[in-house]
């Protein structure tokens, strides 16, 4: 059984990301969704809720796995027995980054490999960053996000000035 890690902060977790998780769930026999503690980034949303966000959102993926991880990602993949690390490429553009990422991960775990899955189509220009601008700013969001994310939204920004 090929286990995959898909990290991220997945603040919040989009339809992008979920078309990349139930695509993964019928490539791999177990699909670990890790979720970066990234205090770097200043979440939105606490680890607690991230994980539980992501939980409601691929309900039906029964291979997947939500696990909070604070280490070097090949660390975290070696703890979970993982062959591969996926990683999702929307544009051009994350494909610089995304590379630089992939050898250096091989370059310190030349066991694991790394494969890049796009979004649906709809989905390739969905970002976490801009579901929160648009939130934010009393944006509608729900043609972005699964309902539960977007009531999280909702009521983590009730209150807040626009653009706040």
């Amino acid at each position: 059984m090929i286990t995959a890690v898909y990290p991220g902060t997945f603040d919040p977790i989009t339809h992008g990301h979920s078309d990349l998780i139930s695509r993964a769930c019928r490539l791999f026999g177990r699909v670990v969704v890790g979720v970066a503690v990234s205090q770097g980034k200043q979440p939105l949303f606490s680890l607690d809720e991230r994980v539980a966000l992501i939980d409601q959102v691929v309900a039906g993926c029964d291979n997947v796995v939500i696990c909070p991880f604070d280490t070097l990602l090949v660390d975290f993949c070696r703890e979970q027995q993982a062959q591969v690390i996926l990683r999702g490429l929307r544009a051009v553009s994350d494909f610089e980054y995304e590379f630089q990422l992939a050898g250096m991960n091989r370059r310190l775990a030349a066991e694991m490999e790394t494969l890049f899955l796009t979004p649906a189509e709809q989905f390739g220009y969905i970002s976490s960053s801009l579901i929160k601008e648009i939130a934010s700013l009393g944006g509608d969001v729900a043609d972005f996000v699964h309902p539960a994310v977007e009531a999280a939204l909702n009521k983590k920004l009730a209150g807040r000035k626009p653009g706040q």
